[in-house]
This record gives structure tokens, sequence and C-alpha cells, in this order.
């Protein structure tokens, strides 16, 4: 069987035009995995129409595109689509996953359970970050790791792995930091612009959120909660909560942490971390959501005190988190 870099990369060469499509709500890896295969095709002389939903996110508002980043599908679709970071094709959104052609599809990611629904699927949850597949593709293709090319695979990868602190921090990933630094990547330019884009309004909500803290099963899980009065009170947005839930990993003895955001008047996003063997993947899985092991995501139609009793209920069950008597 051929390697899918070798597959992948053989299409990028002998196609023309290509839509480069991330999952909606993109975090970092999903908008520098973005930005680093636009830049790699256009130095392929290929046409590209970069693609998500959501737009940018406001915090990334600073990074280098190779072109614009569209919330509207072209009215014919490119020869072929690209999705990157993304566990399953709803995840792209209702109108490109109406649309997207399986045949013409390849399917970049490192998510665990991603249903392999492209022509070509790379699937790798060894992966620490989708930017640092779009980055050997770089390699494969002889293109340098230079310039905002390598300014959006830093962003995919410092993200993901948590500033290499998360235990996908992998020796591959940290040697790919150093070439980007010796390709000139401005390293300490590029983390003040990652991390220094707080906002007033986002330091009260924080704020606010800290109130709603609790410690459950003996400390062991930390809890917050995040509803629709905080947000149009502070006058910020789902955006603002970005980074919250690894914030609370911070608390001595917490192994399982949770922020609970309201989406609806009964509809709640989970966001879980852990460390180590902890694996929320296995929570979220139960609520219909996924993800890592160590960083996992669901949806819930529930009355809050409903979905905290039963989340609380499905933390206690994992190995080591059932209280003490």
């Amino acid at each position: 069987m051929p390697s899918p870099i070798r597959e992948i990369s053989e299409i990028l060469k002998n196609n023309r035009s290509f839509l480069v499509a991330s999952h909606v709500n993109p975090d970092g890896d999903a908008i520098g995995a973005t930005a680093a295969l636009g830049f790699l095709l256009r130095a392929l002389g290929k046409d590209v129409v970069l693609y998500n939903p959501s737009g940018l996110p406001e915090r990334y508002a600073w990074l280098a595109l190779p072109g614009p980043l569209s919330t509207r599908l072209p009215e014919v679709l490119p020869d072929w689509t690209v999705t990157l970071d993304c566990g399953a094709p709803e995840r792209l959104g209702p109108e490109l996953s109406a649309r997207l052609d399986p045949e013409r599809t390849v399917n970049i990611d490192h998510h665990l359970g991603n249903p392999d629904f492209g022509a070509v699927n790379w699937v790798d949850p060894a992966e620490p970050a989708v930017g640092a597949m779009v980055a050997k593709l770089a390699r494969e293709l002889g293109a340098p790791l230079t310039g905002g090319l390598a300014e959006a695979v830093y962003l995919a990868v410092v993200t993901d792995t948590g500033h290499f602190t998360y235990g996908n921090t992998t020796p591959e990933v940290l040697e790919l930091t150093a070439e980007l630094l010796r390709g000139g990547l401005d390293l300490e330019g590029v983390n003040a612009r990652v991390n220094n884009q707080w906002s007033p309004r986002r330091l009260e909500l924080w704020r606010r959120v800290l109130g709603s803290l609790e410690l459950r099963h003996d400390g062991r899980m930390a809890l917050a909660v995040v509803t629709r009065d905080d947000l149009d009170g502070t006058g910020t947005t789902s955006e603002d909560c970005e980074e919250f839930v690894n914030f609370l990993r911070r608390l001595r003895g917490a192994r399982v942490c949770v922020l609970v955001r309201q989406e609806g008047p009964e509809r709640w996003k989970l966001s879980l971390r852990s460390q180590g063997a902890d694996d929320v993947r296995a929570v979220a899985a139960g609520f219909g959501g996924g993800g890592h092991r160590n960083a996992a995501g669901a949806m819930i139609e529930a009355p809050l005190g409903t979905v905290l009793t039963n989340l609380t209920e499905a933390v206690g069950r994992m190995p080591g988190l059932k209280d003490r008597q």
C-alpha cells in the first residue's frame, strides 16, 4: 500500500485547484494547518480556496494567510477538497458536509475514531498536530519551512501541544520547531502574538467563571460553567473561553478538568482535559462526543443540573477517580 504522504503529494502535484477546509470554530491547529497547506499549494502554483464557515477567529487575525478565508463555498467546488483536523465530515459545517465528494477528498487528521471519509485518508493519532503533518508534506514536496508557512506550522504545533507541555510533545515536534527556528522563525514575536490577545472584557469573563469553580471527587475533578448571562454580561463570545479549561489544569491534584459552556437554552458544550493515562475521550464518547485521550469534548441537550450530575458520575467511573470511602 502506498504511503499516504506520497499519495497525497502526488494529488497535490498533479491537480490544479483545491479547497482547503477545517472544522467549524477552528482552533490554532485548524487555522495553522489551513494556512500552512495554503502556502504550500501556492508555492506549487495551484489555485487555492481557503474555507471555514466560522471565519478567522479574532485571536488569530494577526496570522498571515496565503489568501482570504472564505465563509461561503464557491458555486463550483475545486478539483479536490483537503480537510484538516476534522474528526468527522459533519464537523466541516452543514454546507460543505452536504456537498463533499468522498471520491475527491483528502482527509488529513489526528483524531481517534476518524471514519476515513476521504478517497485518501492520512489519519495518525500519534501526530501532535495536523500542522506537523502539513510540514511533512512540505518536506516531501521540497518546499522550505520558512516565512508564512513556518509561522502557520508553528501556530498549529504550539497550540496543540500546550506550548510543549502536553503528553503529545514528541522529540519529532521539538526537532520540527528547531527546523523552523533555523529557517528564520521569529519565535518571540509569534509567541507574543499567540498569547497576548486578551481584552478587558475577557479578563472580566474569566473573573466571573472562576467564581463558578467547583472541586469534586475529593479535588480530582475541577469544574467551571460559562452561561449566556456570563457572555452577554461581559460582551464576550465563546472565543474568549478558549484556554480556560487548560488553565484549570494548574490546580494541584486536579486530574480531570471540565468547562461547561452554554450554547442554547438547554444546550451545553463540554470541554474536558486530563493528563497521562486519564482518558477523557471515553467520557466524551459517552455523551456522543470524542477527541483525544487528554483533550475531548461533547455537546449535551439537558437542564444544567442534569448535565452536571451526569458528567460528575461519568468522571467518577474513570479508573482512580472514584471517591474515597
